[in-house]
């Protein structure tokens, strides 16, 4: 039962074959697997299903054992392994997720293996109904939500899977590790939400801190990242093409006038290596 972990800028994620996996995919093998004290350790789990030679499917799993419907790390790190393992000899390729179908594109290599890649990542939205927040339709802008006894005002979106952004000087890591969990889990959000504290830099950059639903604290997010600069696009604070720093590194995104968002970044494997019988035989039963 073989595998392949690796990261996009310290976001890591373990890959399967689909046609390889020999044990359920239940909730408790997930935690199991993605466990960084009983298990391999990881910030997720994707599974490859190839449909023919330029277009996939992937499955993500949280580490909580939730099922993410987009990651644009993920998305990256799973184009990576489609082209350095030969499933497919395009550059350009389709991989369907929850969150719809993006197209990728390997943009740098090094040795024959994928360095860099680009994620057409789809539209923003920022209506109510479509990300959901409760509430009458309308958009998420500035809007004011109450954590115990402290009010942020928030712009929220979705991108193909939910997102909570607020803005501040400072970048407080603490901060974002309270308000995260207590954000994420608000009741205004039927299916929870991730968290972007964003500080604005200059008109083509910004800093992000990231609290990733079903995942915690997070170094980096492509997602994430989407969300921080359209949010700080919609509010007139920054152009079109950003860089967005994170602990983890530097993401890049353009937001097209339709709204779509293209994301550029790296990607790096870290190891492959092959399930004992003994954890296998624990995963079956």
């Amino acid at each position: 039962m073989e595998f392949i972990k690796s990261h996009g800028l310290g976001n890591d994620y373990i890959v399967f074959d689909k046609e390889k996996i020999n044990f359920p995919l239940t909730e408790k093998n997930v935690r199991l697997i993605c466990d960084r004290n009983y298990g391999i350790g990881s910030d997720g789990i994707l599974i490859l299903e190839k449909i023919n030679n330029q277009e996939f499917k992937v499955r993500i799993f949280n580490p909580d054992g939730s099922e993410a419907e987009k990651s644009g790390n993920g998305i990256r790190i799973l184009a990576k392994y489609i082209y350095d393992y030969r499933y497919t000899t395009e550059k350009e390729f389709y991989i369907y997720t929850l969150g719809g179908k993006v197209k990728v594109s390997i943009v740098e290599e090094q040795k024959g293996r994928a360095k860099s890649i680009e994620v057409e990542m789809g539209k923003i939205t920022f209506k109510s109904s479509e990300i959901p927040v409760l509430g009458s339709e309308r958009e998420i802008i500035d809007e004011e939500l109450k954590i115990n006894d402290e009010t942020i005002k928030v712009t929220c979106l979705s991108i193909g899977n939910p997102h909570c952004v607020f803005f501040v000087d400072e970048i407080n890591e603490e901060k974002i590790k309270s308000l995260g969990p207590k954000i994420e889990n608000h009741p205004m959000f039927p299916n929870r939400i991730n968290v972007q504290m964003v500080k604005v830099l200059s008109p083509d950059k910004i800093e992000i801190r990231i609290w990733e639903r079903g995942a915690g604290y997070t170094l980096a997010s492509g997602s994430s990242s989407c969300a921080a600069a359209s949010a700080s696009y919609k509010k007139g604070l920054v152009n079109n093409q950003v860089e967005v720093i994170m602990p983890g590194g530097v993401l890049h995104v353009k937001i097209n006038p339709d709204w779509s968002v293209n994301l550029v970044g790296p990607a790096e494997e870290v190891f492959k290596g092959e399930l004992s019988q003994e954890f296998l035989f624990k995963l079956k039963t």
